[in-house]
């Protein structure tokens, strides 16, 4: 496959009125390079923790900014530093890869290893770079499995080592629609390989047909925006059905002019979620609602580029907390690159090359 080079530092194609100029891009690029390690670690900011999920999800911000060599040492930092399970640790001690501050090995953290690296095959058409990933995606992948529990859904981890290692099987719809998103690139990097996984097809389809269609195989989170909009931005619910999903909680979570609260009641909203409702409504051919939501997150911007997690919008108002994210940062330059067109990032959450028709044929 050929993919056009942008060259590093290319922001010009991450331009969005109200929401990026060319500078504005190259400066929170600049920001996420700068906290990213040497060695391709990248915390959510200095002295923090790192941990795979958002490692993978600033990783995936890079490649669509045309940066792929610091891309590509955040994935081989993963490969590096990956369990014999197949599995990563929740959490790590930024700066110290032996030193994991949560030893829980969360699912949905250990398959997003398969977006990223198929979102920066994608952008950089590296056979050699798939190759050489392929392992470490297979035992991930094999590891969320082994989880999987008879309805179809994800069990949400297994316990850190020391407190016995056992499976936690209560599964998390925020992170099971992650993890239906991750299987179907999976599959993806399987076919272009030529090295079919039938029983990931299988498991893919009872993942998906317990997220659209039974609400109570999973935790009750729906105080979470998460739990709206993830389906959709998995990939799990699309059509009519996603339409109706967003409009019916539209009004609880949506704060007009500040982006979308966190967890209900509370007065906070939050960069992240605001940036991932955005590339969910733009799945769903929503460009311009996407692009209000976008814009009204500018509040949370920092004059060094990167974003502030979010902000408490009654009461003692305040960005809280005083913590500027990579993950957050990494979330709006994803969501600026599928409005704008970026052909890897539209690929990888539009859906396009990735298998579909996988429902158990017993639930079609």
């Amino acid at each position: 496959m050929t993919v056009p080079w942008r060259g590093p530092g290319r922001t010009d194609h991450l331009v969005l009125p109200g929401v990026l100029t060319a500078d504005q891009a190259a400066q929170t690029v600049a920001g996420i390079l700068a906290v990213q390690r040497e060695e391709g670690a990248i915390p959510w900011f200095r002295g923090h923790h790192l941990d795979p999920w958002d490692h993978t999800e600033a990783a995936m911000a890079l490649d669509a900014a045309g940066e792929h060599d610091a891309a590509a040492r955040a994935y081989e930092w993963l490969a590096r530093h990956q369990n014999e399970d197949g599995s990563w640790y929740a959490a790590y001690h930024d700066g110290d890869a032996d030193q994991p501050t949560d030893r829980g090995r969360e699912t949905n953290f250990c398959a997003y290893v398969a977006v990223g690296v198929w979102h920066h095959y994608l952008a950089t058409g590296d056979d050699v770079f798939l190759d050489r990933m392929w392992p470490s995606v297979y035992a991930a992948i094999e590891f969320v499995l082994r989880l999987q529990q008879p309805g179809g859904q994800i069990g949400w981890k297994r316990e850190a080592p020391e407190d016995g290692g056992a499976i936690v099987d209560d599964a998390l719809l925020t992170g099971s629609s992650s993890v239906y998103h991750a299987l179907r690139c999976a599959l993806a990097i399987a076919e272009e390989r030529e090295e079919p996984q039938p029983d990931w097809e299988l498991a893919t389809g009872a993942l998906g047909h317990a997220v659209r269609s039974h609400p109570e195989r999973f935790l009750d989170k729906s105080r979470y925006s998460m739990d709206w909009y993830y389906p959709i931005l998995g990939g799990a619910l699309t059509g009519a059905e996603a339409k109706a999903r967003i409009e019916e909680h539209w009004d609880a979570f949506v704060v007009p002019g500040l982006g979308v609260r966190c967890v209900l009641p509370n007065p906070w909203v939050t960069g992240g979620e605001s940036c991932e409702l955005a590339l969910a409504l733009w799945a769903m051919g929503e460009s311009d609602r996407a692009l209000e939501i976008l814009q009204s997150i500018q509040h949370l911007r920092a004059d060094d580029g990167l974003y502030w997690t979010g902000y408490v919008f009654e009461g003692n108002r305040a960005l809280w907390p005083e913590e500027l994210t990579t993950w957050t940062a990494g979330s709006l330059l994803l969501a600026v690159a599928a409005l704008g067109g970026d052909e890897a990032t539209t690929a990888v959450f539009g859906g396009e090359r990735l298998p579909r028709g996988l429902e158990p044929q017993c639930c079609q």
